[in-house]
């Protein structure tokens, strides 16, 4: 198979990774890369917002499938341009992918299969939104209804905040909509699920950590670290998952005529309830997918076909008997301002580690070296039998990774050790 992946992150660089072990690939392009996914495949440049500049590629190039990594070409109907072209691609249609294109349709979705989620109102009036905040009181959180980049949510801890929040959001967009809804407590947890109409399969789970310094202190990234699986999602909470929110939300989504096909990202708060949904996304995590990526037994290339084919229900997914870390290193500032251009050293050592694999995310090869070209830079990941030994693994090709100007959380999977000890000594 000649295959086309889109995106240029370190989630991009993990599917290059597991993509390039499949014995059915034949070529593999990525647009536009990064220097880590240049040694998996080849870098090519097709512009993202051109469709048909991606399906003159596709044509000239003989792809069998295309895998659209992030979000934002979905929500805009990247993969309906590809189906009409008779392009195979992996990805949610427009329409689907509204699941992480608009909250509000979201919730709609909840309310309609009965999914268990944050109870919420819908606003695009400023001062009805500000009196629902006061009526409501705090905590309480505020999303925008569409794509922000992760910056479009508030978890308002006092009313001064969430009204701040209200107004910096319909100061950006006059009459914007604005979802307004209670805050769950609990435990986090991201669970991924192949879709494929009414055939759902899961991949496994995952916890990120989304503020910028240790113990969750600081303001939110697109992500420090992850570690899969999570303790949290136990056998009980992951049932619990698929017959309460996945599979109900997947027969609606076909009820109304828009299935869904493709990856879903699962965000939810395990509580004393059980679970409840915060969000979908319709794309692999980031850094979620890294860790995943090194679980899985199972071709991925035969996977990302099958849902493209609709074929899904003949598939199934094996995990390796392993667990995953990954810590992301990011430039100093992040996520404020910061510079570019600093030099990474001593990649290749930390990358020979045992059980290491290093993703880039924001580099540039300047011919010899790696350069830092963004916030988040690379992706610092390890597997080992447990949870233990991964972190134990991935600090140690952390610290191996000579970047002065570079700066990383330190306590990543330190939530999920945790929780293994302590049912460990109740056990």
């Amino acid at each position: 198979m000649r295959v086309l992946l889109i995106g240029n992150g370190g989630r991009e660089h993990a599917l290059a990774h597991a993509i390039a072990k499949s014995p059915r690939l034949t070529q593999l392009f990525i647009s536009p890369g990064n220097p880590g996914t240049a040694t998996l495949g080849k870098n090519v440049l097709v512009s993202v917002g051109e469709p048909a500049a991606i399906v003159e590629f596709c044509r000239k190039e003989a792809i069998d499938l295309v895998v659209v990594g992030p979000e934002a070409p979905l929500v805009d109907g990247l993969a309906d341009v590809l189906t009409e072209a008779g392009i195979r691609v992996f990805g949610p249609s427009k329409a689907a992918a509204q699941l992480e294109g608009s909250k509000d349709f979201t919730k709609s979705i909840c309310d309609a299969a009965k999914v268990p989620t944050a109870a919420y109102a819908t606003f695009t009036d400023e001062a009805a939104a500000v009196a629902y905040v006061k009526t409501k009181g705090a905590p309480i959180v505020v999303k925008y209804d569409g794509l922000m980049a992760g910056k479009g949510v508030t978890v308002a801890m006092t009313v001064a905040e969430a009204e701040g929040a209200l107004r910096s959001l319909y100061a950006n967009e006059k009459g914007a909509k604005i979802v307004i809804e209670e805050m769950l407590t609990g435990e986090e947890a991201s669970f991924f699920c192949f879709v494929d109409g009414e055939t759902v399969l899961p991949l496994g789970s995952a916890q990120d950590h989304k503020r910028v310094f240790d113990n969750d202190e600081g303001p939110n990234t697109g992500g420090m670290g992850a570690y899969s699986p999570a303790p949290v999602m136990t056998n009980e909470v992951e049932a619990r998952t698929l017959a309460e929110i996945v599979c109900p939300t997947a027969r609606e989504m076909v009820r109304r005529g828009t299935p869904y096909r493709g990856i879903l990202f699962v965000g939810l708060m395990i509580g004393d309830q059980g679970p409840k949904l915060i969000e979908y996304n319709c794309r692999f995590g980031d850094p979620e997918c890294q860790v995943l990526m090194l679980r899985l037994e199972t071709d991925l290339l035969d996977l990302l076909d099958g849902v493209a084919r609709g074929e899904l229900a003949k598939l199934s997914v094996v995990l390796k008997p392993v667990s995953a870390v990954g810590v992301v290193m990011a430039t100093k500032g992040y996520p404020g301002d910061y510079d570019k251009g600093s030099v990474i050293r001593n990649l290749d050592e930390a990358g020979t580690l045992p059980g290491a694999t290093i993703f880039h995310a924001g580099t540039r090869s300047d011919g010899s070296r790696i350069l830092a070209n963004g916030g988040r830079v690379l992706t610092v990941c390890a597997t080992g039998k447990d949870l233990f030994e991964a972190r134990e693994r991935a600090y140690a090709a952390v610290a191996a990774i000579r970047w002065p100007e570079g700066f990383n959380r330190t306590d990543i999977a330190a939530r999920g050790i945790a929780r293994l000890k302590k049912e460990s000594t109740h056990g």
